[in-house]
């Protein structure tokens, strides 16, 4: 990359560093759902967006990926998750 850009990226990330950030509820259960679901339960919840077919079978290429990973680490993953959308939201 060119220094000008690398200068430009950092001087944006010093001064924009209090932008608010706020993740939809939805977009964490999405996240955590994922995986937990089964692939018919998975298929049910992605339908509400109307997804291409290449997209749900991507989508379900990964889940079938992420289903070889232990339990006990993906509930590991699922809370990594969960903490880093609660830190992104604001409290009232």
């Amino acid at each position: 990359m060119r220094l000008s850009v690398c200068l430009l990226l950092v001087s944006l990330a010093l001064s924009c560093y209090q932008a608010n950030a706020f993740v939809c509820p939805a977009l964490a259960f999405e996240v955590t759902d994922f995986f937990f679901l089964s692939d018919k339960q998975l298929k049910l919840q992605v339908a509400k967006f109307n997804p291409p077919p290449e997209a749900l079978a991507a989508k379900l290429q990964v889940k079938h990926c992420t289903d070889q990973i232990p339990l006990s680490d993906r509930l590991l993953i699922e809370k990594a998750l969960v903490i880093s959308f609660s830190f992104m939201q604001r409290q009232n």
